[in-house]
């Protein structure tokens, strides 16, 4: 029997790789019940998480009647619309779409916003005290550094920001039924806030991924107007939501460590394999939406049910000690990383490069600016956001610090943090 496990409980999201090993212990493919989704079996394990994202025609993400297979019969129409994105599509029409933004996003030259990235990322760390002191990591750094890039790489206006902040912070409320409902009003104003802008860009054209999304929808790329909307609130939403909590992670991980801390900061040519590092054991997307079973099939030796649904768990595949070596323990230094965080197979993440660069950029303008950055309380104080599939601290209180005396010529193992 698979332990009864609450994946939004604080021992689960303080301690992921001793939960997920007890739930690995029952087996690769394991039967649970998962917030809001209901019954469902979950991967734990690499192999047979990459087996569900690579094949497509046995695990789609929707039934034989197109309904989303992660969507209930409870939710509203205005959510169906909104999850009606390429992320809950399968094929063909997943191509049809992706093809769209990925020429929308070649057009934009992602790698060539670093710069822009690392200014924003500056001024936000020179601001981090300016309402006092101690700061709140998430809310003051985290969380409106990827809010402001996707802002600026869709075109939308600076003056706006403040509202999607404050959607952010809606959508991170979310944990149960009924919260879920309370998120509707939110979502009802952000979908006529982008229906707006989207029109806009039609009449006026401008600039931004807005503008080149509608620039390819008028050379004739085939997208409804509804998917368009869907299109923009996917990637204003995944575009910040995950990175924020990537970020905070981070910077917790280094805080509560200073060894790695120390380690990075004399080399921050090392920082890319950080990232990976980070992007495997912080693991901020937890699980990936709902599959459903086209088919009788045998998954990992578990046999499973045309009907049934599987959702892969990112995180657990991050932890297997088939892939990773010590998987519990945090090596800034692991070389090779097949960590899962971006996913596998036609899904992979559009914003891979956008989360690896925006992460960089975070941690070198905020520990540049406040080399001796501290914790404001003690790390057993965190706590994470009851939201199901996403690892997300709650708030992160730290102050400019002062007393933290570097550590001396960290070796190799001061590189593996508990």
């Amino acid at each position: 029997m698979a332990p009864r496990l609450d994946f939004t409980s604080e021992a689960f999201f303080r301690d992921p790789p001793a939960a997920i090993a007890a739930l690995r212990a029952s087996g690769p493919v394991v039967a649970t019940r998962f917030p809001l989704v209901g019954d469902v079996w979950i991967t734990t394990t690499h192999d047979a998480t990459a087996e569900v994202l690579k094949d497509g025609t046995t695990f789609t993400l929707r039934k034989e009647d197109g309904k989303v297979a992660g969507l209930r019969w409870w939710m509203p129409k205005l959510v169906t619309t909104i999850a009606n994105n390429m992320l809950t599509m399968d094929e063909p029409d997943h191509t049809r779409l992706r093809s769209i933004v990925d020429e929308a996003f070649r057009r934009r030259a992602i790698v060539a916003m670093e710069p822009r990235i690392r200014a924003i990322a500056d001024g936000l760390a020179n601001d981090l005290f300016a309402d006092g002191s101690p700061a709140d990591l998430v809310q003051c750094y985290a969380r409106i550094l990827p809010v402001s890039v996707i802002c600026e790489l869709l075109g939308l206006p600076a003056a706006d920001r403040p509202r999607f902040i404050a959607w952010a912070n809606k959508m991170s409320s979310l944990t149960n039924v009924v919260s879920f409902f309370r998120l509707l009003f939110a979502f009802r104003k952000l979908r006529a806030y982008l229906e707006r802008q989207l029109q806009i860009a039609r009449v006026r054209g401008g600039e931004g991924l807005i503008a080149e999304l509608v620039q390819v929808e008028l050379e004739g790329g085939q997208i409804t107007p509804d998917e368009m909307v869907s299109m923009v609130f996917l990637l204003l939403a995944a575009g910040s939501e995950t990175t924020t909590h990537l970020i905070s992670g981070s910077v917790y991980e280094l805080l509560r460590n200073p060894a790695l801390r120390d380690w990075l900061e004399e080399d921050w040519s090392r920082i890319s394999l950080a990232v990976e590092e980070f992007l495997r054991f912080v693991s901020p997307v937890q699980f990936s939406k709902p599959r459903y079973l086209r088919r009788d099939v045998e998954l990992a030796g578990v046999r499973l049910k045309k009907g049934d649904r599987v959702m892969v768990m990112l995180a657990a595949a991050n932890m297997d000690p088939a892939v990773h070596d010590r998987p519990e323990r945090l090596d800034l230094t692991r070389k090779p990383n097949r960590h899962m965080s971006f996913g596998t197979g036609i899904h992979f993440c559009l914003g891979h490069q956008l989360a690896r660069i925006e992460a960089t950029c975070a941690l070198q303008a905020l520990l540049a600016r406040w080399p001796k950055l501290e914790l404001a309380v003690d790390p057993a104080q965190i706590h994470w956001r009851k939201r199901p599939g996403m690892r997300a601290i709650a708030r992160l209180p730290v102050v400019a610090g002062g007393n933290r005396r570097p550590s001396r010529g960290a070796a190799a193992e001061p590189l593996l943090a508990d």
